[in-house]
């Protein structure tokens, strides 16, 4: 398995090792409830070096990346970030990534783990076939990523860094620095709470989660795994790519119609049209368990005996103290309220549609 620059510190810190897309990571260090609760509450610290990250850089970055992302870029600030999709030419989604806007000609990718690899190769297909003055750069095995993450992360990152982060926007960036190191800041994250994306040069990642951890002592902060950050993503409603969508999954049956754009010419962009014109069939829905039991990946799920679709995450939410789900259902079925039923183990246990996302912070 590949190791993140941090392996050695989530071993001294007894975490439990799994892997992850063929990655060493840690899942937990005490337990998933402990760490989520910490991240809803305090803060929680997580390695998150096995994403990818790519360079476009040169005259025609933006047009480039208009051709191979689904939204368009043309109003995104500098010092911005946009979340958009990168299909295949069935409109299949191959990953959902985060765009940063670095200036008029520079904007860096930030991709997902399990897919990295097969974007870099695509897009890199993708500029070899279509004629663009611009320059590729996987800088993913150089740049080290933290998510710091929690009402509290703010108070902890700002005495490390000479940033405002008080003015700093969600989902929005600066170039500063963290606790001494040339750092990119992000205001965004992947649980559903305030919080700080920070990208580093590899080698100097685990100093700065040293000093993370020092400082973040007395605010309540822990490490956080694998399995914390799941809880939370879904309690906020969020897809884990591979699991909620994959290539055989349009944007348009995903909760991402809205960083489609429809009125541009994008890869894709031609099946996404026939795949409206037929009509979507099925939705990715937001389900909550009545009776007793958890719907896990892989569960059916039926309607009055119908079988109309099936589970692909889920799991106990422990901020509301249920189970929640996520579940691809016939579109007939897909509204708020409806009543249905998931297999779990052979007993058709009771359930609902509910809209999405299950849990929203409180703005302080």
């Amino acid at each position: 398995m590949k190791k993140t620059p941090l392996y050695e510190k989530h071993v001294a810190l007894k975490a439990k090792i799994i892997d992850f897309g063929g990655w060493a990571m840690p899942v937990q260090y005490t337990n998933v409830i402990d760490e989520h609760k910490t991240t809803r509450s305090a803060a929680g610290l997580f390695d998150i070096c096995h994403m990818g990250e790519i360079e476009v850089k040169g005259p025609q970055a933006f047009d480039f990346l208009q051709l191979v992302l689904t939204r368009n870029l043309a109003d995104q600030a500098i010092g911005q970030v946009k979340l958009s999709a990168l299909l295949n030419e069935e409109g299949g989604v191959i990953d959902d990534l985060t765009v940063y806007k670095i200036n008029e000609n520079s904007f860096m990718l930030v991709t997902n783990a399990t897919p990295r690899e097969r974007e870099w190769q695509w897009i890199k297909s993708i500029k070899q076939s279509k004629i663009f003055d611009c320059d590729l750069k996987d800088i993913s095995d150089d740049t080290g990523k933290l998510d710091l993450q929690g009402p509290r992360s703010e108070e902890i990152l700002q005495k490390l860094t000479q940033a405002d982060l008080k003015t700093l926007r969600f989902y929005h960036f600066c170039e500063s620095n963290v606790a001494g190191f040339k750092a990119i800041i992000s205001r965004s994250g992947y649980t559903g709470e305030d919080g700080f994306e920070i990208y580093a040069e590899s080698n100097n990642i685990g100093e700065i989660w040293d000093k993370l951890m020092e400082t973040g002592a007395v605010f309540g902060l822990k490490p956080a795994g694998l399995g914390a950050r799941d809880t939370l993503r879904l309690e906020g409603g969020m897809m884990l790519n591979g699991q909620d969508m994959d290539e055989s999954v349009s944007p348009l049956e995903v909760p991402y119609s809205w960083i489609v754009d429809a009125h541009k010419e994008f890869i894709g962009s031609a099946a996404l049209r026939a795949k409206q014109n037929s009509g979507i069939t099925k939705k990715l829905a937001g389900l909550e368990v009545t009776g007793r039991g958890i719907a896990r990946h892989g569960y059916k799920v039926f309607h009055k005996t119908q079988e109309i679709g099936v589970v692909t995450s889920g799991t106990f939410s422990p901020t509301l103290n249920k189970a929640i789900g996520l579940a691809f259902i016939d579109i007939n079925f897909s509204a708020p309220d409806v009543e249905i039923e998931i297999d779990i183990r052979g007993t058709l246990i009771p359930a609902k549609i509910v809209k999405l996302p299950f849990y929203k912070r409180e703005k302080r």
